[in-house]
């Protein structure tokens, strides 16, 4: 097997036991609940306990990564003295990002023999956690360091990801709609449907009124990105709305018969204090990317 590493941040919102299995490294972003510290580590119980906690009315923010941390954790991997890709959140959604690559620019010069690879990876969430799981798939056939990360990079573009929340006011904290969209939003249930952009930015592509219609709406758009989708994997993500994720992988498999897997998993926490409990995605690799 080729001898590398693929390493990842928590936010691919992989399963912890998929991370461990692969043996994939992650360096974990952080949370706050009241004011209290936690560290996303992947895990079902902890993703739980967070959603718990925010139907409670419990308030929550995240932290970035700062560039010693980021630092420490390339360092370990270096140490092994083999090449390392890593992939992150988009650089348009994390200002953790920067960091990033200030501690890629030092390790770099510490280790000149080395190759490090960070891939600035236009995805978020599952969509990070699809393109990750291509890429150790791909490793995992004996692929090179350069063979990964040329498929990568040429088809990065090509994980498509569709978003729709159930309440308005976590997007409100977080500045993606103003206070007035919020409360309008919330009195006549509109729902946002919104997609990442080539560019690695999260778009509003429509609002529609109810959450059903905003279920229906991802799935419409899925006719038309979703081509050539035989043996393809699909992801649905959820922050704490099941039954919903399991009517779109039903769905899926009525509208595209002869799709690959289609596995469900809880979405984690970072994207999940921004989004709040309520909030579906999925994620799959389409032909291009919407707008």
């Amino acid at each position: 097997m080729a001898d590398y590493i693929i390493a990842t941040a928590s936010t691919a919102d992989m399963p912890a036991e998929y991370l461990q299995e692969k043996e994939i490294p992650f360096i974990s972003y952080t949370y706050m609940i009241d004011d209290v510290v936690y560290e996303d580590d992947c895990k079902e119980e902890t993703k739980q306990e967070l959603y718990e906690k925010m139907r409670q009315g419990a308030a929550v923010t995240t932290s970035m990564i700062n560039t010693y941390t980021y630092y420490m954790f390339f360092k370990q991997m270096m140490e092994t003295g083999k090449d390392v890709i890593f992939l992150d959140m988009s650089r348009e959604i994390t200002k953790s990002y920067i960091n990033a690559l200030e501690a890629e620019k030092q390790i770099k010069e510490e280790y000149p023999n080395q190759r490090f690879y960070m891939m600035d990876t236009r995805c978020i969430s599952g969509g990070l956690g699809m393109l990750l799981d291509d890429m150790v798939k791909l490793k995992e056939q004996g692929k090179s360091f350069d063979e990964v990360i040329a498929w990568a990079e040429e088809n990065k573009l090509k994980v498509i990801h569709w978003f729709t929340v159930d309440d308005l006011n976590y997007l409100k904290r977080g500045g993606r709609v103003s206070n007035a969209a919020a409360l309008v939003g919330g009195l006549l249930s509109v729902k946002p449907v919104m997609y990442i952009s080539n560019e690695g930015k999260l778009v509003v592509s429509e609002k529609v009124r109810g959450r059903k219609s905003s279920l229906l709406a991802i799935l419409k758009h899925m006719e038309t990105d979703f081509v050539d989708y035989e043996g393809k994997e699909v992801f649905i993500l959820h922050a704490d709305c099941l039954e919903d994720a399991e009517f779109m992988r039903d769905k899926i498999s009525e509208i595209f018969p002869g799709v690959g897997k289609i596995s469900i998993t809880t979405l984690g926490t970072v994207i999940g204090v921004h989004c709040g409990p309520g909030l579906l995605t999925v994620f799959y690799l389409g032909e291009k990317r919407y707008g």
